[in-house]
């Protein structure tokens, strides 16, 4: 499942509304909204994106959360490292090769250290 799709899902849990009828409401099939929702397909277009937003009368933060959680859920990303250093394309290869066996904590402790936080979390230590 993709952030996107877990905010979606949980969106329509709080509102007790099935992806069956959200979907029809919004103009596509359950199969489409249910592989959004699980990262089998793409990440969703801005027009959906906004319909979404609308659906669940988001304002503001809100919305832009959801925006940036559709831009962070494309489910086959490609990383160009052509131009960038020998470690950055070693970094790249060891995501690919390693994220399917790494554990929530140590995803969490990555993500820290990639956005800048400095608070004490579990991870590898060297």
């Amino acid at each position: 499942m993709t952030p996107f799709g877990m905010k979606v899902r949980d969106l329509r849990k709080q509102n007790a509304i099935t992806l069956k009828k959200m979907a029809e409401d919004l103009g596509v099939s359950s199969a489409y909204f249910s592989a959004l929702e699980h990262g089998h397909r793409s990440r969703p277009g801005s027009g959906l994106v906004q319909q979404i937003c609308g659906y669940f009368d988001l304002m503001w933060d809100d919305a832009e959360e959801l925006r940036r959680l559709a831009e962070l859920s494309h489910p086959r990303i490609v990383v160009n490292t052509a131009g960038l250093t020998p470690k950055a394309t070693e970094l790249a290869n060891t995501l690919a090769t390693q994220i399917k066996n790494m554990d929530e904590d140590t995803i969490e402790w990555i993500l820290a250290e990639i956005r800048g936080r400095h608070a004490p979390l579990k991870g590898p230590t060297h």
